[in-house]
């Protein structure tokens, strides 16, 4: 952990590290959009079944009489549920009966009806074009619009596997350029896709993409700065999410075309490819993989650009070997994630800060999902669940600052849980209430998830910090896949979906317990320095009680 005195050196929140963090932010935001953008590339739009009476010119101008286009859909579509037209069902022939003011259109039989077999007509009054207009994903096809987000899901829970054992391999802004590149690339494919299957695989690799982006981001910041500025750091990457959420509502409102918006959020990625060869690579990561030298000139980089030429003159490599002489000594084989999963210390953590993760994966996406039932103004609701989150993020920040790590992970996790559950025993004749407890919990859960992303940096060692990252990750998407799926246990008890929605934090929040506060403490490099910071917790709490009794007179 000697690195931490390099870094305080060569300044380690200084001129350097505000140029890398903005030049990490600005794509964050971008990626968060790509996340979201089937909210609107994927829209539903108003659509009803091709008939010739309406949509053709010849076949309508047989019609007898002057009748106008509300007569003619009615004698062509029967009423739907919801009762406009139906969307998946039209009359074999021209109903005429139903223009008799004595005739009602409720009485018609399925068997007078027939699919859609011409197609549909969709409204774009609100979207001009989306991929269920363009592949006709409605009706019997309609189950496969929601698998399209599960692939695309699928890309980051395996792009997740990948990147965080590849970035402690071969390092951090390796895996961020490539994964830019990628991005860059299979985002504006995608806008160009001809069927629905290669657009399906487009996405798969734009979601492998966003596990690689979003890790190696956190984890460059993290390993940037000092232990008193990582909060920080952590905030603000989480609040370029939440200004994503927000950007990405503004820009479909103007462009509701999915192939432009696609692009508008794909091609960019190409300049940010461009500047990313700028970017420093982490100098706590080579130093603690024993490339020295590399490690060496970008910290020389950074001192520089923090306008500290004596430190950067007098850090020589004879400097470096004296600081990091007792790391370096203790350096050892490259770790893999047996080394996290069997080791004792880090087995704990590992099973822990798994489980948070999950937690915030399975509930976010749980009941955000369900939110959207309330059939509400969808940029609206987009643009207010970014304003929302930025709140609650720099609470958060605040209260880690004040409070420490460990009680507010717990915490959140808990009341996020006592949140939902609260909800069970509201009747739904109170939706208002309803809806206050189920924000109450939203917010609850992404604090959580702050701290996690957090927490998980500062828990493991350098030689495995992205592999454990990447490991959180994979689990949060497998929560984020199954905790939609949830809501369909309501058949067997309306209650069921809140009970585990509920059950999860409160579990993760009493496992939460067992994991050590870091507040203030360097990051560990190697394993060897978090048995360090074991035995020092454990020597600090043996060594209390008979500092108290000493003092009793």
């Amino acid at each position: 952990m000697a690195f931490a005195e390099l870094l305080d050196q060569v300044g380690s929140l200084g001129r350097f590290q505000a140029l890398q963090t903005v030049a990490l932010l600005v794509p964050i935001m971008w990626v968060i959009s790509q996340t979201l953008l089937e909210n609107f590339s994927a829209a539903v739009p108003a659509h009803r079944c091709w008939v010739p009476l309406l949509d053709n010119s010849t076949a309508q101008a047989s019609a007898p009489g002057d009748l106008g286009p509300e007569a003619l859909l009615a004698v062509s579509i029967p009423p739907g549920p919801n009762h406009g037209p139906h969307q998946c069902r039209r009359f074999r022939h021209p109903q005429w009966q139903f223009l008799d003011p004595n005739a009602t259109a409720t009485n018609w039989s399925e068997a007078a009806t027939e699919p859609c077999t011409d197609g549909w007509v969709y409204d774009h009054s609100t979207f001009t074009s989306t991929i269920v207009s363009k592949w006709d994903l409605v009706c019997d096809s309609n189950a496969l619009r929601p698998m399209v987000q599960s692939i695309f899901l699928a890309g980051i829970l395996v792009g997740a596997v990948i990147c965080g054992p590849v970035s402690d391999r071969f390092g951090r802004r390796l895996v961020l350029t490539w994964s830019y590149l990628q991005i860059a690339v299979s985002g504006t494919a995608t806008a160009f896709a001809p069927n629905l299957p290669t657009y399906c695989l487009f996405r798969f690799l734009v979601g492998m993409t966003i596990a690689g982006i979003s890790m190696s981001t956190s984890t460059l910041m993290m390993e940037w700065t000092s232990a008193q500025a990582q909060t920080l750091m952590m905030t603000l990457n989480a609040l370029g999410f939440s200004v994503g959420m927000v950007l990405l509502a503004g820009v479909a409102y103007g462009v509701r075309n999915w192939v432009l918006l696609q692009l508008v959020f794909s091609v960019p990625f190409f300049l940010v490819f461009v500047y990313s060869w700028w970017l420093a690579e982490s100098a706590r990561w080579l130093i603690t993989i024993g490339r020295l030298e590399q490690g060496l000139r970008e910290l020389q980089r950074a001192a520089a650009i923090n306008r500290k030429k004596a430190v950067r003159d007098a850090l020589t490599m004879e400097v470096l070997l004296s600081t990091m002489q007792e790391d370096l000594r203790g350096r050892q084989t490259p770790a893999s994630l047996s080394t996290l999963l069997c080791t004792r210390i880090l087995g704990l953590r590992t099973f822990v800060t798994t489980l948070c993760w999950f937690s915030f994966g399975f509930i976010f996406f749980g009941l955000t999902l369900d939110l959207q039932a309330l059939h509400s103004n969808t940029f609206l609701l987009q643009a207010l669940l970014g304003l929302l989150d930025i709140p609650a993020r720099i609470a958060t920040m605040m209260l880690l600052n004040r409070l420490g790590h460990r009680p507010i992970q717990v915490a959140s996790l808990l009341l996020s849980g006592l949140f939902i559950l609260a909800n069970m025993l509201v009747p739904h004749e109170m939706p208002f209430l309803r809806a206050i407890l189920a924000m109450l919990g939203v917010w609850c859960v992404v604090s959580s998830f702050t701290c996690t992303t957090i927490y998980s940096g500062e828990l493991f060692p350098t030689t495995l910090r992205m592999t454990a990252v990447g490991l959180g990750h994979m689990v949060n998407r497998g929560g984020a896949i199954l905790g939609p799926l949830v809501r369909l246990l309501a058949v067997y008890h309306p209650s069921l979906p809140l009970l585990l929605y509920g059950a999860v934090p409160l579990l993760s929040g009493l496992a939460a317990l067992l994991l050590p506060e870091t507040q203030g403490l360097p990051l560990p490099d190697t394993l060897q320095d978090v048995q360090n910071q074991a035995v020092k917790k454990a020597l600090h709490h043996t060594r209390e009680p008979s500092v108290l009794k000493s003092t009793q007179f």
